[in-house]
């Protein structure tokens, strides 16, 4: 089989699409890059939408945390303290044993004038559980860093916003949001290239592949039990996630580029990329 056939075949089997068994022997390089390189899909998957989601829900921890009235801030400090002390692994865990234990009927609502059913299967797969999961986790680490940020903002800054006449959310979004990000853009680029590589995690969960679509890790660790020869599997994943890393650090840094416009280039601050600080 050609290399062009192969990537027809199996580009997209973790979609479902394509050839629903999976190569069985005489295994060829070709076979393994584009297998590992369809489960990568997943890995983006999660990825993404985590940190899209996880964005705003980090942007209101960290700004509920600095709130001054202890029923707001506190809610937010346990959140925090609650994702950021237990591992990851741990918290998979947990949330897929929590999913299974809901009826499998789904939870009936009495909304007094009807009866709603909200279904819960869903849950208990990979798509939905651990990405809830993931989204969840870096939302806590997110807040952490923009609160740090967000406590930095110059007094300077504020003032000015005030003596302009800017109040309440008008100076939050033309003054202290901008310059939080700005200060906390090259910490949360980390917590980015960590949460790619976090996403490794879900194959080790609870949560099945479904019909084997499953994620870079589940193909590596396929081929690894076949051929009883790890050292060519487990590079090729590492050498993806690489290549998503790098694709992190420019996209990322197009972004500090944006943030720091009006500054002039050679005080614009730079992104440092620091992976034995990262958690």
């Amino acid at each position: 089989m050609s290399c062009v056939q192969t990537f027809q075949d199996y580009a997209f089997r973790s979609l479902g699409y394509g050839e629903r068994l999976l190569p069985r022997s005489d295994f060829t390089l070709c076979e393994q890059f584009t297998l590992i390189g369809s489960g990568l899909v997943w890995n983006i998957y999660f990825g993404a939408l985590a940190l899209f989601f996880g964005f705003f829900l980090a942007t209101a921890v960290a700004v509920a945390r600095n709130s001054g009235a202890w029923v707001v801030r506190k809610p937010a400090e346990w959140f925090i303290f609650v994702f950021r002390g237990s591992p990851l692994f741990i918290q998979f865990f947990l949330a897929y044993q929590a999913f299974v234990l809901l009826p499998r009927n789904g939870i009936e609502l009495n909304l007094i004038f009807t009866h709603i059913t909200a279904e819960t299967g869903w849950l208990t797969r990979a798509w939905a559980g651990a990405l809830v999961v993931l989204f969840l986790n870096t939302a806590a680490y997110s807040g952490e860093i923009f609160y740090g940020a967000l406590r930095s903002v110059p007094k300077g800054d504020i003032e000015a916003a005030d003596a302009y006449g800017m109040a309440g959310w008008t100076r939050f979004r033309r003054i202290v949001w901008p310059t939080m990000l700005r200060l906390a853009w090259p910490a949360y680029t980390n917590e980015a290239i960590f949460l790619f590589h976090a996403t490794t995690l879900v194959y080790f969960s609870g949560f099945p592949a479904w019909q084997q679509k499953g994620d870079a890790l589940y193909y590596a660790n396929y081929f690894a039990d076949k051929t009883f020869n790890p050292f060519i599997p487990y590079p090729i994943v590492a050498f993806y996630f690489i290549l998503v890393t790098l694709a992190i650090i420019g996209l990322f840094g197009l972004i500090n580029r944006r943030l720091n416009r009006h500054m002039p280039s050679e005080n614009r601050p730079r992104l440092r990329i620091r992976p034995q600080v990262i958690r």
